[in-house]
């Protein structure tokens, strides 16, 4: 069975990975972490580490992981462009798995959103992006909303910091051609809600993922674990482990 580190073990995802690895015969809990606890003793017990807490820990994460040779799953998102940095520079030495969602419904929204965008070309439809998720969620928009964009941006050829409307207010005057609309909600107990819209005159068309359980996000990254192990070090995603690419 593959050992494995849960950090931010006290955590909402971090209480759902370990439930996840529990119910997974191939694995077992080798240790956990929160924060003020000793996190090299813990990589010393594990083949891999599960991590979902915040961006602000990653590097710290990173730099114990390379002293021990230990691959990383994350699944943390809202890291500025400095830690992205260390993250992409770790894979160097080490096999990680770095993606914004793990659930295989969310990363089947990715590769449709990728067709669709491909078919339904922006001369003639709109594309709008939706996401909501619980109160307590600290980034906006969410990494899964992020990557949305990213596909969107990457298939229309338009940027993120020219291009994307993030909510309207006021006399904005009509939409403009490129324009991608990115509207975030907040509130209750929601896990995750995502829609990319594409509207035409006399036509819409809608992809939604709505997740219930986070036991979705904690499965998927228990499988990237086991598909990581035995990898050679590189930066990989959900779509890698899936066989999406």
């Amino acid at each position: 069975m593959l050992p494995i580190l849960i950090t931010g073990k006290s955590g909402r995802m971090g209480l759902a990975v370990a439930e996840a690895t529990m119910a997974n015969p191939d694995t077992v809990i080798a240790a956990t972490h929160d924060a003020g606890e000793d996190l090299d003793a813990a990589l010393k017990a594990a083949k891999c580490v599960i991590d979902f807490t915040m961006h602000s820990f990653s590097t710290s994460l990173v730099e114990a992981a390379l002293r021990h040779g230990v691959p990383i799953v994350m699944g943390t998102t809202g890291h500025t462009d400095a830690e992205l940095e260390v993250i992409r520079a770790a894979s160097r030495e080490i096999p990680i798995v770095h993606a914004p969602n793990f659930s295989v419904g969310v990363n089947t929204l990715f590769w449709l959103t990728q067709q669709a965008a491909r078919i339904l070309k922006q001369d003639t439809f709109d594309i709008e992006v939706s996401e909501m998720h619980h109160r307590h969620k600290i980034d906006a928009p969410s990494g899964t909303a992020r990557r949305l964009l990213e596909i969107l941006n990457e298939e229309t050829a338009t940027s993120y910091t020219d291009d994307i409307a993030h909510g309207r207010f006021g006399n904005i005057g009509p939409r403009k051609p490129r324009e991608i609309g990115m509207h975030t909600l907040r509130g209750g107990d929601v896990v995750g809600d995502h829609t990319v819209m594409f509207a035409a005159d006399g036509e819409r068309v809608e992809l939604t993922h709505k997740a219930s359980s986070r036991m979705t996000f904690a499965s998927g990254a228990v499988r990237a674990a086991l598909w990581l192990v035995d990898k050679p070090p590189g930066l990989y995603d959900m779509q890698d482990v899936l066989g999406l690419k």
